[in-house]
């Protein structure tokens, strides 16, 4: 169960990344955003971006080429 959805579909590099950073950025600590996202380059810069960040990447799947993330916020700093 996510408590957000953020649908970056369509959307090319970097803002799914960037509207992830920002949704994130309203969310209490132990929340969880779903993030979906067409662009490939999300494969790799959301969980990149998440490694140095107190949020957590809890899972991550692609499908016909839709990217789903589910991120935990972490506190803020």
């Amino acid at each position: 169960m996510v408590d957000n959805t953020l649908d970056a579909t369509g959307l090319r590099c970097p803002m799914p990344l960037l509207k992830a950073k920002l949704q994130l950025g309203t969310m209490t600590p132990g929340q969880k955003l779903e993030v979906l996202a067409t662009d490939a380059g999300s494969a790799r810069d959301i969980p990149a971006w998440l490694a140095h960040t107190a949020h957590e990447l809890v899972s991550s799947d692609e499908e016909q080429g839709r990217f789903r993330f589910i991120i935990r916020v972490g506190k803020q700093e």
